[in-house]
C-alpha cells in the first residue's frame, strides 16, 4: 500500500509537473505581454529551485524524489525568456542565466556552502511567492497570471510532503513544502479574486 501511494505520489507529480508552467507560458505568448508577472518573483523561484535540486543531487537522494526540478527550471527559463522579451529587454537575460549556471557549481564547493543555502532556500522560495502576491496587490489585477499553474504547484506541494515523509523525513525538505504549499495556495487564492474583479468590471 506505501509503495503504491509513494509510486503514485511521484509519478503524479512529475506528470504534473510536466506540464505545470504551460499554462503560464500559454497565457503569457497569447496575451503577448507579461503584465501582472512578477520578475523578482520568477528569478527568486529559479534561484530556489536550483538549490533544491542542487542539495538533493549532493546528498544522493532518490532521483524520483526530485526529478521534476530540471522541467521546472526549463520551464522557468522559457517564462523568463518570455517576460524579457515582451518587456523588450531580451539581453538582459544573459547575466541572469550565467549567474544561475555558475551559481550550481558554487553550491558544491563546500558541505557548509550547500546546507547554508538549502537552510536559506526555504526563504528565497518564500520571497518569490511573496514577491507575486506583492505585484498582485499593488496592481490588483492578474493580469496574464494562470491560476491553473498556481493551483497545480500546490498539488505537487502537496504530493511532495507525502513522498517526503515516506522517504527521506528530512526536516528541512519538508518544513519547505509545508511553508510553499500553504504560500501557493494564497497566490492562487489571489490569482482568482482579482480574475472575479476584473470580469465584474467588464
Amino acid at each position: 500500500m506505501e509503495a503504491a501511494l509513494l509510486g503514485l505520489c511521484n509519478w503524479s507529480t512529475l506528470g504534473v509537473c510536466a506540464a505545470l508552467k504551460l499554462p503560464q507560458i500559454s497565457a503569457v505568448l497569447a496575451a503577448r505581454s507579461a503584465r501582472g508577472l512578477s520578475l523578482p518573483s520568477l528569478l527568486l523561484e529559479l534561484a530556489g529551485f536550483l538549490v533544491f535540486l542542487r542539495y538533493q543531487c549532493y546528498y544522493g537522494y532518490p532521483p524520483l524524489t526530485y526529478l521534476e526540478y530540471p522541467i521546472l527550471i526549463a520551464q522557468d527559463v522559457i517564462l523568463l525568456l518570455c517576460i524579457f522579451h515582451f518587456n523588450g529587454n531580451v539581453k538582459q537575460v544573459t547575466p541572469h542565466i550565467a549567474a544561475l549556471v555558475s551559481s550550481w557549481f558554487v553550491l558544491a564547493l563546500q558541505k557548509w556552502i550547500i546546507d547554508l543555502a538549502m537552510n536559506l532556500c526555504t526563504f528565497i522560495s518564500a520571497a518569490s511567492k511573496l514577491a507575486q502576491l506583492q505585484c498582485l496587490w499593488k496592481t490588483r489585477d492578474s493580469g496574464t497570471v494562470s491560476a491553473l499553474t498556481w493551483s497545480l504547484s500546490s498539488y505537487t506541494c502537496a504530493t511532495r510532503i507525502i513522498t517526503t515523509l515516506m522517504t527521506t523525513n528530512d526536516f528541512t525538505i519538508l518544513l519547505r513544502f509545508v511553508i510553499m504549499l500553504a504560500l501557493n495556495i494564497w497566490v492562487t487564492v489571489t490569482v482568482l479574486r482579482y480574475q472575479k474583479t476584473a470580469i465584474k468590471a467588464e
